[in-house]
Formats: C-alpha cells, sequence, structure tokens
C-alpha cells in the first residue's frame, strides 16, 4: 500500500521497486552525513535495516504524512530504538518532515533524539531505546486493534542482540497465544551487537524454531533484497491465525566496506574522512551537497551554543573550565578508575565479572583484557540485566566475589526486583557498577541518562552505594568495596570525562566524608584547594557550605571559587563519596557552622539531598544550636534530552555557575535575616 491522502482517499506517492532501491541508497548516504554531524550514534545497524525502513516507510505500510495520527493508520514500533537515525530518514523520506533536518541528529533541543521521542517528532509511535520493551507495547496495541475492530497493522522492529533480554519473550509468548495475526515482528539480524558476534556473547539460535515453538508464522528473507522483503511483508499480512515474524538475514554497516560485519561500527560515528570515503561507496559522492547540509547542523549547533549561554548565570569573567591561564584542570572519565582497579586487583580467584553488552564502554571487560589468564572468569550474560543480576547472586552465594555492570537505568532500574529480593534480601556479596550515571551519555538521551538510580538504590536494605568525585577517588572506591564490604554494594560513576581534583595522598575512607577547601588562584585547579578528612576538619568559620557527590564536586568546587573571586564568600565544600551509610556527623557540623547548606546532584533533585535534608531535619543538635536555610542543585522533575554531556550540566542547571548562583542568594537571604 502506497503513502496515502487519508482525508481524500488517495495516493500520495507509491514507489516501484527500482525507486525504493534508490531511496533506501540516499537515504544510507543522509544517515552518514547526519552521524558525521552529530559526532556519535550507531552507524552499523542504522546502515543493515535501511532496505526495511524504506520499504515500510515508502511502500508498505499505511500512513499519511499530513495526518501523523490518522486513526486507520500503521502502527510502526522501533524496539530496536538505537536504531533511530534510520526511522527519522524513513520519516522524512516520506513527508513528515524536510529530510535534510535529520542532520539535527542528537543535537540539543531537535526532535531527532538519540533514541525515539515520540511527542517531538510526529510519526514515531513510542518511546524506545531499553531493549525488548517495544515489542511488548506492539502486542498492546495489537490487542487493543482487536478489541477495538480497527484494521490497522502493528510492524515492531527488533535486533537479534535484543532477543537475549528476557521480556523480548514474554511478548512473543503473549503474541502467540492470543494468535495476533494483526502483527509482524520484523528481525534485524545482522548477528552483531557490541560486545562481539552474538553467537559468542550469548547465542539466540536456532531462532526461527523458537519463534515457532512459541506459535509464530516464522518467514526468512534477505533483509537486502527489496523485492523478498515486499514478498514476506505481504505474505505475513495475510497469514491468519497467528502473529508473523519475518527474520531478515542483514550485514552491519551495509554499503560500506569498512563498516561491514565489524562490531566497532555498532556505536560509532563516521569521521569526514571516513563519511566521504563511505558516500563514494554508495555512489552519491558528488550526489549530495555535503558541506551544505554539515552547515546546516553546524548553524543549529551554534544556536543552541547562543541560547545556551544565554540561560548560564552571569558573574565577573567565565569560570568555566579550562578558559583561563590559570586554575587548568586534567579531565578524565572516573569509569577509567573502575576499570584500572579490576585490572589491577583481579588476580584474586574469588573474583568473577558479568559482562552486559556493553563491557569496554563501562571498562569492565579491563578485569580480563591485559590479563588473559583471566578470561574464563569473566562471563558474557548478553542484554539481559535481570539475569545477569541473579546469576551474580548465584556467584556470590558460593563465595565468589561477583561484578555486575551495565548503564546505570539498566543495572538499578531495570533489574530492581532481583536487587531487591535476590541481591539485598540475601546480603549477597555483589558489586553492581551503574555505568554513566548523570548526563554523561548525553547523546543517547533520556533512555540511557540514569537521573534516577539514587532513587532506587538508596532505598534497599542491606545495599552501600558510593558516588566517587573523579577516576582517582573511584579506583580506591572499587578497591575498597571489592575487598572490604562484604554484601551488596552500588557503585555509581559517569561516562564523560570529568576534572581529577584528588590524588593518590587524598582522604578515601568508605562511610567518611571530605572537606574541601578553596585556598586561591593556582595554575592547577587542584592546587588550589585543601581536602582535609572531615573528622579531622576545624571550622574556619566559612559563609556557608555545600554538599555533594560525584562528578558535582568538582563543580561544587568551581562554584566555591566563583564565590569567593566574586563576593569574598567562603565556602565549604563536603564530598560525600558515601552515599549509604552517611557521615551525619560531618553534614550537621557544616550545618551548625555555617547556618547555610547547598546540595549538589548530578540525578533528580532530591535522590541526594533529600538524604542530606533528613539528617539536618532530625537533628537534635541543629535544632538547639543553629537556624539553617537549604538548597537543591539537580535536575527538576523532567527526563534527559539528547546533546553533549557539558551542554546538558548547563541545560539542567547543574553547573559551578546554577550551585554558586543559588549559593549566593541563600547566604543573602541569611543576611538579610539576620
Amino acid at each position: 500500500m502506497p503513502i496515502l491522502d487519508s482525508k481524500m482517499g488517495k495516493v500520495r506517492k507509491n514507489y516501484s521497486v527500482e525507486e525504493l532501491k534508490e531511496a533506501a541508497n540516499l537515504m544510507r548516504g543522509l544517515n552518514l552525513v547526519s552521524l558525521c554531524a552529530a559526532k556519535s550514534g550507531h552507524s552499523g545497524g542504522t546502515l543493515s535495516i535501511m532496505d526495511i525502513t524504506a520499504a515500510l516507510y515508502l511502500k508498505v505500510a499505511r500512513h499519511d504524512p499530513q495526518d501523523p495520527f490518522w486513526d486507520g493508520r500503521d502502527r510502526i514500533i522501533w524496539s530496536t530504538g538505537h536504531k533511530a537515525p534510520s526511522l527519522y530518514l524513513g520519516l522524512g523520506m516520506a513527508g513528515y518532515f524536510d529530510v535534510e533536518e535529520v542532520v539535527k541528529l542528537r543535537k540539543l533541543w531537535a526532535p531527532f533524539q538519540g533514541h525515539p521521542h515520540w511527542p517531538k517528532l510526529p510519526g514515531v509511535e513510542a518511546y524506545t531505546g531499553s531493549l525488548g520493551q517495544g515489542l511488548s507495547i506492539a502486542v498492546g496495541i495489537a490487542l487493543a486493534g482487536r478489541l477495538d475492530e480497527k484494521g490497522y497493522t502493528v510492524y515492531a522492529l527488533t535486533g537479534d542482540g535484543e532477543h537475549q533480554e528476557g521480556q523480548i519473550w514474554e511478548a512473543i509468548m503473549e503474541a502467540g497465544d492470543y494468535k495476533l495475526d494483526n502483527l509482524i515482528n520484523i528481525v534485524d539480524k545482522n548477528r552483531l551487537q557490541i560486545d562481539g558476534w552474538v553467537k559468542d556473547v550469548m547465542d539466540i539460535d536456532p531462532l526461527a524454531e523458537k519463534y515457532k515453538s512459541f506459535k509464530w508464522n516464522v518467514i526468512e528473507i534477505d533483509g537486502h533484497n527489496i523485492e523478498e522483503i515486499l514478498k514476506a511483508i505481504q505474505e505475513a499480512k495475510s497469514f491468519r491465525g497467528k502473529p508473523s515474524v519475518i527474520i531478515a538475514h542483514t550485514v552491519k554497516g551495509k554499503g560500506v566496506d569498512f563498516m561491514e560485519d565489524i562490531a566497532g561500527w555498532h556505536g560509532k560515528a563516521p569521521n569526514y574522512e571516513q563519511m566521504m570515503s563511505g558516500l563514494e561507496q554508495l555512489g552519491l559522492k558528488g550526489n549530495l551537497d555535503v558541506e551544505r547540509l554539515l552547515q546546516k547542523a553546524a548553524d543549529y549547533q551554534a544556536q543552541v551554543d547562543t541560547k545556551l549561554a544565554a540561560k548560564q548565570p552571569k558573574f565577573s569573567r567565565d569560570y568555566f573550565w579550562n578558559l583561563s591561564p590559570k586554575m587548568n584542570v586534567k579531565m578524565d572519565p572516573t569509569r577509567k578508575g573502575f576499570g584500572r582497579a579490576l585490572s589491577e586487583r583481579g588476580d584474586d580467584e574469588r573474583v568473577v565479572c558479568l559482562g552486559a553488552d556493553i563491557s569496554g564502554s563501562i571498562t569492565i571487560s579491563q578485569f580480563y583484557e591485559d590479563h588473559p589468564e583471566r578470561r574464563n572468569r569473566f562471563l558474557s550474560m548478553g542484554i539481559a540485566e535481570q539475569s545477569g543480576t541473579g546469576v551474580a547472586a548465584g556467584l556470590a552465594k558460593e563465595g565468589k566475589i561477583t561484578v555486575f555492570g551495565t548503564y546505570g537505568v539498566f543495572s538499578a532500574g531495570r533489574n530492581l526486583d532481583q536487587l531487591r529480593t535476590t541481591v539485598c534480601y540475601g546480603n549477597f556479596n555483589v558489586l553492581i557498577a551503574g555505568a554513566h550515571g548523570g548526563v554523561s551519555v548525553g547523546p543517547d538521551g533520556a533512555t540511557h541518562q540514569a537521573l534516577e538510580d539514587l532513587f532506587q538504590i538508596c532505598g534497599l536494605p542491606n545495599m552501600k552505594v558510593v558516588v566517587p568525585c573523579d577516576s582517582v577517588e573511584t579506583k580506591k572506591a572499587t578497591e575498597y568495596l571489592l575487598f572490604e564490604i562484604k554484601g551488596p554494594k552500588y557503585i555509581r560513576y559517569a561516562r564523560e570525562a570529568t576534572p581529577i581534583v584528588t590524588r593518590e595522598d587524598t582522604p578515601f575512607v568508605f562511610g567518611k566524608a571530605n572537606v574541601v577547601r578553596y585556598g586561591g588562584e593556582k595554575e592547577n585547579f587542584i592546587d588550589a584547594f585543601e581536602t582535609i578528612l572531615a573528622s579531622n576538619y576545624t571550622s574556619e568559620g566559612e559563609d556557608l557550605t555545600i554538599v555533594a557527590c560525584g562528578p558535582e564536586v568538582p563543580e561544587a568546587m568551581r562554584a566555591a571559587y566563583i564565590l569567593k573571586e566574586d563576593f569574598d564568600i567562603e565556602t565549604r565544600v563536603v564530598n560525600i563519596h558515601t552515599l549509604k551509610p552517611l557521615d551525619e556527623e560531618a553534614i550537621i557540623r557544616a550545618a551548625i557552622d555555617t547556618g547555610v547548606i547547598v546540595t549538589a546532584e548530578e540525578h533528580q533533585v532530591g535522590g541526594f539531598g533529600n538524604r542530606i535534608s533528613a539528617v539536618v531535619c532530625q537533628s537534635l543538635d541543629i535544632y538547639q544550636k543553629a537556624r539553617v536555610i537549604m538548597g537543591m542543585i539537580g535536575v527538576k522533575d523532567r527526563f534527559g534530552e539528547s546533546g553533549q554531556p557539558w551542554e546538558l550540566i548547563k541545560e539542567f542547571e547543574v553547573s559551578g555557575e546554577h550551585i554558586a548562583k543559588l549559593a549566593k542568594e541563600l547566604y543573602d537571604k541569611k543576611k538579610s535575616l539576620e
């Protein structure tokens, strides 16, 4: 069925097979340009699924770009949400918007988020990105269509690695049981995932036989043959009494020789030279005005930069990182400290690490990369956070020191019941890595930004929680949690490079806070501060306190720098690297000594701040000795957004400037009431 004018009942555009092939090729080219402009994204999978996308949006699906919510439209659910650029190009080519707009991919405020975001972009049916969930949505939509006696077809697009998630098999079972013949699942079987070949990470085959056993009609095709795609979809639409799955055998990175069948191109964008090489291979060099498209992206980015600058609090000068001759800082991702600790301390035969498909990114693979003799103690779980957590508990029960990690949104949220009922209730010795916490995965967008995990994790009995401030502290914390804490433990760290503000000789005592004091400008930022164990600190009559955790500690330190240089306000920065158990004494002393407490967290406001506030509110000492005013810096009850990490620090108002602004306001309020 061609693209429709739903109001007039006419055909808007009917592509021939040859036109579909040309469109898919053009879409591949635009995909390369958009990814290059974004400087991030998923090249391999977007190229493998492009022929299917072209067939669906330009020939098969009933939809009307001028009426995106037409009730009679077919519904297309992208469970494989990281391939969103292909979705956007399909919509653009169909006429929902100018297809060239996709060059704004993954940029702040653009509708082309790293993973599908339906309220921002007509034609997108659902938020997706957390793998394995989209097929369940499709089952629900298909059931609604049956209940309401509507004639639409529901298409789900899934990936083969995604079939390692348990939820997808629940949805497969449900669809088979309800005989949902208005549902077609198309599997992009490109055989690769982040950690390598699917068969090596966690084999899902024989896939066709498994679907058949769940009462599905199974069709297998070459996913790059347009004629086979069209024929298979027509056959599936005509089949009655069972849902249909089309297993499309594809090549990851299709069309670009240096990307084809290479796992490393799963989550990587081409640079300019690679993009141009790809366009030449596709026969599009000279057919696309690449420079104009890249300039379009650059112009949009310039608008973003201007708007962000306008909303940033202003001071006597720009205090942002590494913009002046003095106060220079070295940057290093906190995740690196986690990997270094596993590499250096992994010889203990009790240590077993479990991978969940992003092993290199979260650095858990450093456990064995330089130590091949440990490879048998690295167990790949695939994309299976819930079962992986249970497996970790079983290993711990038998005396192993188990380490399990993935994105914080998944290692703290998707498996929350397993953490609660199996790990924490059993009090098993499992270290959970909440990787890429906060906004540090930037362009991936809301589905992958862990902004709620402290609410989830800190409420679990028996769980110990550490949020280190930099890579040096992360290494110390990882080593301590591995060997000195027996029981459930969670470490939260970031992906993006953030300031190094501690040294090897900086105090780190589990459960005890550090006080950080600014002493004046230096050539290097780290030298301008002194860090003292809070229990050894004597008040210097500071005017206010900033209590922070994680990468917000460097931001709090920068706020202290701003407050002193611009307003001559003395600030006590308290680094609460251990959230559970809390150093209540350090918090109470700071409240009594300064009377102003500002909390700072790269998290939904309150996940950290509420815990500090509870200490203050429940302290009889504070009630008897001081009047305290509090404020909190954090993400204000909103989901994440695609954008560069440092843009999002500003957009979500958790920068040092925002901390300094709130601290100054509370300080002035305190002074006015004295």
